[in-house]
């Protein structure tokens, strides 16, 4: 039997940094256990941020030393320094938007100030540049650093730079602007330098003061298990919010209602996915009822397909036509979304 993604991960982390280095101790668990859904304020390695729980994380390091968790400002006598979430992803045929999917366990421990790390394992595919456009611009905005990383190596050089501020913060720095490098040189030969053209291939519309990403997420999307579209979702989300930080972003869901926001606000307001994507800041989700001058016929044929598949076949038809003239409205300004 092969071993999964989280065994792999978490046995290679061991045997390449060991459990402890000077004063920094390692907290991790096996996969057999779900200690690590608990937060880290109470042994596990779940972290939040304003009351909301992020992903659970593979493995953090911390000293004995007093931390303020910033999910409801208690004190905790242990204090997280690095924490790590890892995937065996690029040898499972993860190329596309699905490497974005764990993007937010680490973030977590961003929004508390700790070094949050993505590590991806070397495999047969390439981390996207988008990932590390997302960590690079995260670290620009969060209190903490974000890094995405394919080599334990960058672990062990910050464990070892832990004691020297000065020379871990340069280290940090340097490793950003290598992140920023590789984004900047993929964002260059894909859009020409152009965020319009970004925009124009990425489901964005940019405006002066926000910037509205559409999608053809539906109510049974979030409440289906079996297709994940929380994460995928979330990783999408952070994708614009973080590459257009400073402006407010409206996340367009036209094949919902505010019916359908309401139902999915009592039904899984436990889900933490849900709950990440009601409560990051600068973020709002908006339904068709949203969408300010839109015909009713426009509506009315976005719900007769409202839980239909749209990958192809008449609804993707029905979808595209009428996703077609909303952009339309809302870049020229004959639609506007509520604010």
């Amino acid at each position: 039997m092969s071993l999964s993604s989280d065994a792999i991960v978490k046995q290679e982390i061991i045997d390449s940094l060991g459990t402890s280095y000077r004063n920094v101790q390692l907290r991790i668990f096996r996969q057999s256990s779900n200690q690590d859904q608990l937060p880290f304020s109470k042994g596990g390695l779940t972290f939040g941020y304003a009351h909301v729980y992020y992903g659970s994380c593979d493995a953090c390091w911390y000293v004995n030393e007093q931390w303020i968790d910033e999910y409801d400002g208690s004190v905790v006598d242990r204090k997280p320094v690095i924490a790590i979430e890892g995937t065996d992803a690029l040898n499972r045929k993860s190329t596309g938007n699905a490497q974005y999917q764990r993007f937010h366990h680490a973030l977590g421990a961003v929004k508390n100030g700790i070094i949050g790390i993505y590590y991806l394992r070397k495999g047969i595919y390439k981390i996207r540049p988008d990932l590390f456009g997302m960590a690079h611009f995260a670290s620009q905005v969060e209190p903490g650093s974000y890094l995405v990383i394919d080599d334990l190596k960058i672990v062990k050089d910050i464990l070892n730079l832990y004691e020297s501020p000065t020379e871990l913060q340069n280290y940090i720095d340097g490793y950003l602007n290598y992140m920023r490098s590789i984004f900047d040189a993929e964002f260059n030969k894909q859009y020409e330098g152009s965020w319009e053209n970004f925009a124009d291939t990425r489901s964005t519309i940019i405006k002066k003061d926000y910037v509205i990403k559409y999608a053809a997420r539906s109510r049974r999307n979030f409440t289906d298990s079996s297709q994940r579209a929380g994460h995928i979702a979330v990783g999408e989300m952070y994708l614009t919010r973080y590459y257009f930080y400073g402006k407010k972003f409206y996340y367009l869901f036209p094949r919902m209602s505010d019916e359908d926001l309401e139902y999915l606000d009592e039904h899984k307001s436990n889900d933490k996915e849900w709950r990440i994507l009601k409560h990051e800041p600068d973020v709002e989700i908006k339904t068709v009822d949203d969408i300010i001058g839109l015909t009713p016929s426009i509506k009315d044929a976005l719900m007769t397909i409202k839980d239909e598949p749209v990958i192809g076949g008449p609804a993707r038809s029905i979808y595209n036509k009428c996703v077609d003239k909303i952009v339309d409205g809302l870049k020229s300004g004959t639609l506007q979304i509520k604010h």
